[in-house]
């Protein structure tokens, strides 16, 4: 979680507007029943399992997603997620910012 806060901080100190983070993928699911976000930054691996159901629910609902995680593996997201971004940990804040950027632009 200190590098999902840290992370949070960047984001917004970059201009964006961050909900989260959510430690959990019921947590996760609850927040976006609540609000579609424009964008999702997920890590696989969340304290209540794998981030699968949660990725699944946000591709339904349309809205692009960003793997950062130390325990991706790239090849089998981008299979299961073709349009999805894969920054896998360690990454430095500058892609991930710039990926951010390009896909929230992309969905205009």
């Amino acid at each position: 979680m200190i590098i999902a806060f840290d992370l949070h901080d960047r984001l917004e100190d970059s201009g964006f507007t961050v909900d989260g983070p959510y430690p959990s993928v019921a947590r996760a699911m609850t927040a976006i029943g609540a609000m579609r976000p424009q964008a999702a930054v997920l890590d696989v691996q969340l304290t209540d399992g794998d981030v699968i159901p949660l990725a699944d629910r946000l591709v339904e609902m349309d809205v692009p997603i960003i793997f950062h995680s130390g325990h991706a593996k790239p090849d089998a997201l981008k299979l299961r997620y073709p349009t999805a971004t894969v920054c896998a940990k360690p990454c430095s804040h500058g892609i991930l910012e710039d990926s951010l950027r390009t896909i929230l632009v992309r969905n205009c």
